[in-house]
């Protein structure tokens, strides 16, 4: 039987390796990503706190003069006085000069003045940065045009899309991956204790083939139980059918309560932005972040996220205000959600490593980077295990003669 599942985790390995080192390392690029912006990219996050903040109308009005034509999307504003104010749009995908864009300060990699790639599909997404202070523009950003949203694709697509044949051959990987991993676990079971205690430790004296072995089979032990979330978790993030699984399998709906509507009141323009906050002061003044998103219609509410302070990033709370009376009409909270949908906000923090802050993003990053070597190593346990067999078939061969 032994034999039987050394075969698949050998064969899937050789098939799926170089796609599954690509996933590792395009994933330890990818658990800094936040980290490295924000040291990056200074003069748009952070500002120089002078004064009062403007009113939040005023912020979004000032990043709507850099894109005439943007459709509001959100408005996300920090609690830390040092933060630049962030607001969102949803463009059509037309070329930058028919959307009134300025040029000087949205480029793509290639110099060309972009909102995206129309190949791509869906609509992008454009993020405008302002220093709520002065009502200055900071910067424009596409994460479509930027370095982290190529090595995504990378990762998850091999540079494809969505509805890509690198999202199939990635997809068969990761699936092939969970076998390697589980046939791994079959393979290392030892007979007896005292083998046990030769496979559950690094014999540091030995050649360079025992060292090569110990980095497989040992390594591969100890990480293979983090492996395994993070493939699960992984498919789970890229395809309904495995996220779906959860809900199955906790007896739970995906689907949340559907939020109130205002009552349409002919005649009465809609509240301010400052005042649709208002109803909410005491939450905000505890929170890291909220964004505000504005109604869509005239039965739309105002839908403010809330992420209270030294919380994990997921833990958001939701809360609609009437559009017209500025009243609070109702709220979902992270703590209400059923356990599937709990359990469905842990995947992504779990997968990227980002739960529990910078130990896990190191730890996520170290396995990353040590997974990368177990298609190498393996090869070179084959490839020694290969010329074994040819030197005793010599031997044999001499013999025989």
């Amino acid at each position: 039987m032994k034999r039987l599942f050394r075969n698949i985790h050998l064969y899937l390995a050789l098939a799926a390796g170089l796609v599954i080192m690509n996933s590792c390392i395009t994933g330890a690029i990818m658990v800094f990503e936040d980290d490295i912006d924000l040291a990056v990219h200074k003069e748009r996050y952070f500002v120089d706190p002078r004064g009062q903040r403007l009113p939040l109308q005023a912020i979004a009005e000032a990043a709507a003069k850099v894109v005439p034509k943007g459709k509001f999307a959100a408005l996300k504003l920090y609690l830390d006085p040092k933060r630049s104010a962030e607001v969102s749009f949803v463009l059509p995908e037309k070329p930058t000069r028919e959307l009134g864009i300025a040029s000087t300060m949205v480029q793509s990699p290639k110099g060309k003045n972009e909102i995206g790639d129309r190949k791509k599909g869906g609509k992008p997404g454009l993020f405008v940065y302002v220093n709520p202070y002065t009502g200055s523009v900071l910067d424009v950003y596409n994460k479509r045009q930027s370095f982290f949203f190529t090595v995504e694709r990378l990762h998850r697509w091999l540079l494809g899309g969505p509805a890509s044949v690198g999202k199939i051959i990635v997809g068969l990987s990761t699936l092939s991956f969970l076998i390697i991993t589980v046939t791994g676990i079959v393979l290392w079971w030892p007979k007896n204790k005292k083998i046990l205690l030769q496979r559950l430790k690094f014999k540091t004296s030995g050649r360079l083939k025992r060292l090569n072995h110990d980095l497989h089979v040992v390594s591969g032990f100890y990480t293979s139980i983090f492996l395994l979330i993070i493939i699960v978790t992984g498919l789970i993030m890229s395809y309904t059918w495995a996220s779906k699984s959860i809900f199955t399998l906790t007896k739970t709906s995906p689907e949340s309560p559907e939020p109130p509507a205002s009552v349409y009141r002919p005649g009465i323009k809609t509240i301010d932005y400052n005042v649709a906050i208002a109803a909410l002061s005491s939450k905000l003044a505890q929170a890291e972040y909220f964004m505000l998103r504005a109604p869509k219609d005239s039965t739309g509410i105002f839908a403010v996220n809330v992420l209270p302070v030294q919380v994990i990033e997921i833990a958001v709370d939701t809360y609609y205000v009437d559009q017209y009376s500025g009243q609070l009409i109702g709220q979902q909270l992270f703590k209400d959600k059923n356990k599937g949908q709990m359990i469905r906000s842990y995947v992504k923090p779990i997968h990227t490593g980002a739960i529990y802050g910078m130990p896990t993003k190191l730890f996520n990053f170290i396995l990353a980077l040590l997974t990368c070597s177990f298609p190498v190593t393996g090869v070179i346990m084959w490839l020694n295990r290969i010329r074994k067999k040819k030197k005793k078939t010599v031997v044999l061969s001499a013999l025989i003669k």
